[in-house]
């Protein structure tokens, strides 16, 4: 029996755009060290070639990033955007930067055994070559491979549920019933964070201080140039915690009259004061009964002044109507096509709904696990770190998709719960549940390499091959 050193363990969890690492596992779980965009750049001239690019030719990460910024001319590529590995060379190259050059590991001697948690999905084929790619050309200790959304679901401390992971560009649908996933319901839907930050960006055209700074009336920009200027101010928003869901589900309704009373504000250059005013009179205990009215006339208006580009710009209730498009896809079509070439949407097909997507993929489970499944309603993903509440307002919308009065059965659907990561992980109390997949990875890991037999060790991969990992994936057998 083989056992590892916990402190020379790597988890490597990798989603459709993101990457994310760690070494080491320690008495309280850690998040993640390291973050590297899933992409890859090729400079144009060796693409011209004609030859076969090799994973030296490729730039990742840090370099990617100076490349970029230097106006090179790059071909970039997303080897995981759809959810299986469409290029290995491209895979081995990201693989290659988060080992030996962010985690420092060195292929000479590699003490390392690695977790990769990856889409789920992949044929026997594609795991017998991700298990040789990890022997034999960066020649780990150990080997073992995780989907995505079992450990998403072990974070949270379950193992049947439905997982909602949303994306850049996509959310993933997945059920999963006494810790297998149902294959045959999983389904994405072509709506994610990007599309949300387009909407918000759209939205802010209303608001003058935010017009003013990006756009000043002595250098006003077009409107098809203000918008991706619009859409990183959107970004910025919710990165920073500025953005929040109404917990009883109902989207944020439109704030014509609170932008309205915004703009008078802004226009006459007494935003930062009447802020300030207001916390100074909430603070004061004998404060009149009118100065208490006209703090809590303040704070209805729900003013935030944020830093973006050198400048001071407020904002207001518009910015709780991020997550809008998530429950209705028709809302972007507000946008017009040219400002948002970048999004999907931009083919003019709208997606299904978060709540439409759910209700389908578990309407496509066994009728005695529906239950079971709607008992465990988790959205993670990389928004759900700072935008609370999505679940929530997710389970409010899915209510309508839990009974099917045609089947007759005994076992019927009453409710679904949300599930979060439980807070007994103390070093993931702040992150939401977007390090769900890491974490749960981390929980995986610290069990597979501690048994010392539910891992490919480098004796069992001397003496049966790739093919030694078949034998611990579940849903290969």
């Amino acid at each position: 029996m083989t056992t590892l050193r916990d402190s020379n363990v790597v988890v490597i969890d990798t989603g459709r755009t993101l990457i994310r690492a760690g070494l080491g596992l320690h008495e309280l779980l850690k998040p993640p060290a390291i973050q590297v965009t899933a992409r890859v750049g090729l400079r144009r001239d060796a693409l011209a070639s004609g030859s076969a690019a090799t994973v030296k030719d490729y730039l990742v990460g840090t370099h990617l990033d100076e490349a970029l910024s230097a106006n090179a001319d790059i071909v970039v590529s997303w080897p995981f955007a759809e959810g299986y590995i469409k290029d290995w060379v491209q895979a081995e190259a990201l693989w290659k930067y988060v080992l030996f050059n962010q985690l420092q590991r060195r292929r000479v001697q590699n003490e390392s055994p690695v977790l990769l948690s990856i889409a789920p999905g992949l044929s026997r084929d594609e795991y017998e070559r991700i298990c040789q790619m990890f022997f034999e050309r960066f020649n780990v200790a150990g080997f073992s491979v995780l989907e995505r959304p079992m450990g998403q679901l072990y974070a949270a401390n379950s193992l049947s549920g439905v997982v909602v992971d949303i994306g850049q560009f996509q959310t993933d649908i997945t059920p999963i019933y006494d810790g297998f996933i149902a294959r045959q319901a999983r389904i994405s839907t072509a709506v994610g964070s990007s599309d949300c930050e387009h909407y918000l960006a759209y939205l802010l055209r209303s608001n003058q201080s935010v017009m003013a700074a990006i756009s000043p009336p002595d250098a006003p920009l077009e409107p098809q140039d203000a918008h991706p200027i619009l859409v990183q101010l959107a970004s910025q928003v919710w990165r920073e915690g500025h953005v929040k869901v109404p917990s009883d589900g109902e989207t944020a309704a439109p704030e014509d009259e609170g932008v309205t009373d915004i703009a008078a504000v802004i226009v006459a250059g007494k935003e930062r004061a009447l802020i300030e005013s207001g916390m100074k009179k909430r603070a004061t205990a004998k404060a009149s009964a009118a100065e208490q009215a006209r703090a809590r006339e303040i704070e209805a208006l729900d003013l935030i002044t944020v830093q973006f580009r050198d400048q001071s710009i407020t904002l207001g209730k518009e910015r709780h109507r991020f997550c809008e498009p998530l429950f209705d896809p028709t809302l972007l079509r507000i946008i017009p096509a040219a400002f948002r070439e970048s999004s999907p949407q931009s083919a003019g097909v709208l997606p299904w709904s978060l709540q439409e997507a759910v209700g389908h993929a578990v309407s496509q489970t066994d009728v005695d696990q529906r239950q079971y499944i709607w008992g465990g309603l988790f959205v993670t993903g990389e928004c759900t770190q700072q935008v609370k509440g999505i679940g929530i307002a997710l389970q409010s919308r899915v209510a309508s998709f839990l009974v099917n009065p045609d089947l007759q059965t005994d076992v019927q659907t009453r409710a679904s719960r949300v599930l979060n990561v439980p807070d007994y992980f103390p070093e993931y109390r702040d992150t939401g549940n977007g390090f769900a997949a890491f974490l749960g990875a981390s929980i995986t890991a610290k069990i597979t390499f501690s048994d010392g037999k539910s891992f490919v060790s480098k004796a069992d991969y001397s003496t049966r091959g790739p093919r030694s990992v078949i034998e611990l994936a579940p849903a290969l057998l």
